[in-house]
């Protein structure tokens, strides 16, 4: 059965620091593409950042770009954003998500956890 948990989701203040956790089971982890996506009331998901099978390529949201890292541990099956500067805007519900492109082309995708930016 495939999971994606995240958590570290919070409130906190504009300026703040927060680093987000996914944990992953139920698919080869080192052979996923990792994402992070969010998604404010009232707008689009937005892809955040991602992270290639091997770490060796990030990228990222020209709106994150310079304050969020995206990194991965595959020895525990997570990936991180770590999260800096934080702002009003980067308030949105959190996901992560895997992308696997054999044996077959396919996307998980976690239930979420909450960010909160404000005074």
């Amino acid at each position: 059965q495939v999971q994606l948990v995240e958590s570290g989701g919070r409130l906190v203040q504009p300026g703040g620091s927060l680093r987000l956790s996914c944990v992953a089971s139920g698919f080869p982890f080192s052979s996923a593409i990792m994402n992070w996506y969010r998604q404010a009331p009232g707008k689009l998901r937005e892809l955040v950042a991602l992270i290639t099978e091997t770490g060796a390529l990030t990228n990222y949201a020209s709106s994150v770009k310079g304050r969020f890292t995206i990194s991965r541990d595959d020895t525990k099956n997570t990936v991180f954003l770590q999260m800096n500067s934080l702002r009003p805007e980067d308030t949105a519900v959190y996901f992560c998500s895997a992308d696997l492109s054999y044996p077959t082309i396919r996307s998980y995708q976690g239930q979420g956890t909450q960010v909160t930016v404000s005074s």
